[in-house]
C-alpha cells in the first residue's frame, strides 16, 4: 500500500498521473521549524510527516512525505497568514530570481528514501495593482511564497531553471524514487 502524507491537492493530483491506487493520510506532525536553510527545512518537516503516518500505521505502508519552501535572499517564505504579508512576498519576488525547494520522505518497508530538490524561479516585473488584483483571488493565501505556478500566479513566471513540478510542490524525482522502489509508475 502506498500512502501520501499530504491533504495537497497539488500533491495528490501528480502522484495520481503516475500511480493508480494509493491513499491520502494527511500528517498531524508538527510544522513548526527554526532550520532556516531551505533544504534542511523542507527535509525536516517531509521527514516529520512521513514518520508520523508511517508510525500511526505500524509500518504497514509506504509512506510519502513532502514540504515545499520559497526563499528569497537567504529568507524562507512560508503561506502568508494575512493579504498585506502577501504583497510583501510577492514584492521581494517581484522582478528577481527566487529559489523552490521541495523536501521528500519515503519510507519503503522501514528504510528512509529522502532529498530536497531545488528549482530557480525567475518572477517578471509586478506592479501593485497587478499584486493586489492576484490577492483578491483568495490564490496566493495557501502557498509558500504567496503563489501558485499551476494557477494564476503562473503569469508572474519569466522563466524557471529545474523541475516544473517542483515548484508546484511535488517533484518528479519522487516519482522515479517509487519507481526504483519497485512501484509501477505507469500503468495508469
Amino acid at each position: 500500500m502506498l500512502v501520501l502524507a499530504s491533504a495537497s491537492p497539488r500533491r495528490r493530483e501528480i502522484l495520481s498521473r503516475f500511480i493508480r491506487e494509493f491513499q491520502i493520510i494527511p500528517s498531524r506532525a508538527d510544522e513548526s521549524c527554526s532550520l532556516t536553510d531551505p533544504a534542511e527545512h523542507a527535509l525536516e518537516l517531509a521527514r516529520r510527516k512521513a514518520r508520523e503516518v508511517y508510525e500511526r500505521l505500524n509500518g504497514a505502508a509506504t509512506v510519502i512525505g513532502a514540504d515545499t519552501v520559497v526563499s528569497i535572499d537567504g529568507k524562507i517564505l512560508g503561506k502568508p497568514g494575512s493579504e498585506e504579508e502577501a504583497y510583501q512576498m510577492l514584492k521581494a519576488l517581484s522582478g528577481r530570481v527566487h529559489l523552490v525547494t521541495t523536501g521528500y520522505c519515503i519510507i519503503h518497508r522501514g528504510e528512509e528514501h529522502c532529498a530536497a530538490v531545488a528549482t530557480e524561479v525567475k518572477f517578471r516585473e509586478l506592479d501593485d495593482d497587478l499584486i493586489w488584483a492576484y490577492i483578491k483571488t483568495g490564490e496566493p493565501m495557501d502557498k509558500a511564497g504567496a503563489y501558485g505556478i499551476q494557477g494564476r500566479g503562473g503569469l508572474f513566471v519569466e522563466w524557471i531553471r529545474g523541475d516544473y513540478y517542483n515548484v508546484v510542490g511535488f517533484p518528479i524525482e519522487i516519482i522515479w524514487k517509487l519507481r526504483e522502489l519497485g512501484f509501477d509508475v505507469l500503468s495508469r
